[in-house]
């Protein structure tokens, strides 16, 4: 919860998919809701809002990570419901409005800088990835005209061929972490579909994260703020939820208090989760 005068809400975030062929979240304060990343069409976009009880009218912004398919496929189709607002470096824009046919309604931000959008503070952070300029995000509410530095904090990171030290420690005192886990690297060498050098740009610094990499960061990082850890992007073919969910089991990951870490892995088959609140 944040400290704020009058009635008080949690921050909430709610998955509706997250895989190798779309990723977008849903993310709602007292003041605002907004969806990171439009990775699915629009129609499969404004049905997952449907399911959460809400409409695309009611979406004030979106944010987007980069201009690859799977996290921007719905911008177009979403500006024929109407204006709305899409958060994006120039990179990012300028790459996805080459796609488009007609104008989208761009909030530019440099990477790396961190700015106010309603009661949210948004910090932006580099992300090695093969994109123009990708970025992870760090959303924190806050209130008022002064920053809230006990305000609830998610962050959003997928898309990351290792992880840098800076996104080591942007991610690291957060209270909801989403982290990418595309890949077993034995599902991704065996896979008959993929010729060596697209196998050899998932695993490239520059490519994606498997799962090793993902819970060594997760295990061995110290003081710790998180509350809840997503682990997202699954690829269907190259991952398996069971087989993290076992590796998970064995080696049970601890708050900073101690107790248990709530880690959920998110189904590339099936990913709307429950909203969760802070």
């Amino acid at each position: 919860m944040v400290n704020c005068p009058g009635p008080k809400m949690a921050v909430q975030i709610q998955i509706l998919g997250s895989s190798s062929s779309g990723n977008c979240a849903l993310l709602i304060t007292e003041n605002c809701k907004i969806l990171i990343d439009a990775g699915f069409s629009a129609r499969r976009l404004c049905g997952l809002l449907d399911s959460c009880h809400e409409t695309l009218d009611q979406i004030d912004a979106i944010f987007l990570t980069h201009e690859h398919a799977d996290h921007c496929k719905g911008v177009g189709g979403l500006g024929r419901y109407g204006p709305i607002k899409v958060f994006a470096n120039h990179g990012t824009a300028s790459a996805v409005q080459r796609k488009m046919t007609r104008r989208v309604g761009w909030q530019l931000f440099e990477t790396g800088g961190a700015f106010r959008f309603r009661d949210l503070e948004v910090t932006t952070f580099s992300v090695p990835h093969d994109a123009s300029d990708p970025v992870g995000f760090l959303f924190r509410q806050c209130c008022g005209e002064e920053d809230d530095p006990s305000g609830s904090s998610v962050a959003w990171c997928t898309d990351l061929g290792h992880m840098s030290h800076l996104v080591k420690e942007r991610l690291r005192k957060v209270d909801v972490l989403v982290l990418e886990a595309n890949y077993e690297t034995r599902l991704l060498d065996e896979d008959p579909r993929r010729p060596w050098s697209i196998k050899q740009r998932i695993k490239s610094r520059h490519g994606h994260l498997s799962n090793d990499a993902a819970l060594d960061y997760l295990q061995t990082t110290e003081d710790a703020a998180w509350q809840k850890v997503y682990l997202a992007h699954l690829s269907k073919d190259c991952n398996e939820v069971n087989l993290l969910e076992d590796r998970l089991a064995s080696t049970p990951l601890k708050k900073e208090n101690g107790k248990p870490l709530e880690v959920t892995v998110v189904d590339p088959a099936n990913g709307l989760m429950p909203a969760y609140g802070i």
